[in-house]
């Protein structure tokens, strides 16, 4: 199953790749964080580590490392514009609480 991007998200990941004129994709994981256990971790990366796992959404990388693969499995990220607000939106299935703010979840 894997980790995918939206269409939106790989064109504004691949566009601001291109404005950096580095990178090999966007690299995705969690940590432990927040009132709720965990919160997401995105980047930019410029480089793949050796135990990567890639997963490819219309020309665009996502770099997961093993450890984070089974909290983002089946997940998918999401690029949304809502009024002056624009940015990522996780659309994870394996979550079963977030906390109020919206900055952390559990599974």
């Amino acid at each position: 199953m894997g980790v995918t991007l939206s269409e939106k998200a790989a064109k504004h990941v691949a566009n601001y790749i291109a404005k950096r004129g580095r990178g090999v994709g966007l690299r995705l994981g969690v940590r432990t964080s927040g009132c709720s256990g965990m919160a997401y971790k995105l980047e930019f990366a410029d480089e793949m580590a050796t135990d990567d796992l890639v997963f490819e959404s219309h020309g665009v990388k996502v770099l997961i490392d093993p450890k984070s693969l089974p909290y983002l499995e089946g997940t998918e990220l999401d690029f949304v514009r809502e009024g002056l607000n624009e940015g990522f939106k996780f659309n994870n299935p394996n979550v079963k609480d977030e906390c109020g703010c919206g900055e952390s979840f559990n599974v």
